[in-house]
């Protein structure tokens, strides 16, 4: 039988730009009841851009909540409704400058699954051409080239700690020791 939980009551604790917090009272499997905090979040989108010299856009940004600069790729969260897909491109594009003639899905990955309902679609992207870069309105970012195999170090040596990287990073290098990317 699969495990399961249902919800009895929700009650909304804050509603912002960006997440949405609720207290949810629920029904546990064997009966019982517990209290569960849930964030909503409608997603995010990632892109793995590898130009055709091995080389892997990254951009570098100050992320308040960790109070750090961090290395990640090239990322946005979904609009409500929002494809995906199309915010995945609508993100290199903004904030590398870049389009890409192929993507390949990387699959989605759950960031925090005990209280968040984020889900982040990730795809790599070859075949690069310079576009226009389009920051939003107080992005503040630098974007760098670095060749595949630097990025993978960075991502092993714990330089790198952005899990949504480091899933498509890893996930990319191993299709591509199978032949597959």
């Amino acid at each position: 039988m699969p495990h399961t939980e249902k919800t009895l009551e929700s009650r909304e604790m804050f509603n912002g730009h960006v997440i949405r917090v609720t207290l949810d009272k629920v029904e546990l499997e064997n009966g019982g009841t517990s209290m569960r905090e849930i964030v909503h979040h409608h997603g995010g989108a990632c892109v793995l851009a590898v130009t055709d010299d091995d080389r892997v856009y990254l951009v570098r940004q100050y992320r308040y909540a960790l109070e750090e600069e961090l290395w990640e790729l090239p990322a946005g969260k979904l609009e409500a409704g929002e494809d995906p897909f199309e915010a995945a491109r609508r993100e290199l594009s903004e904030e590398c400058g870049v389009t890409a003639d192929r993507f390949l899905n990387l699959g989605v990955l759950y960031p925090t699954v005990g209280y968040d309902s984020e889900k982040i679609y990730i795809w790599a992207a070859t075949g690069l051409h310079a576009a226009a870069q389009h920051l939003d309105e107080g992005e503040f970012l630098d974007v760098t080239l670095m060749p595949f195999e630097e990025v993978l170090d960075l991502v092993m040596t714990d330089k790198i700690r952005d899990s949504k990287t480091v899933a498509a990073v890893l996930k990319y290098a191993l299709l591509r020791q199978k032949g597959e990317a």
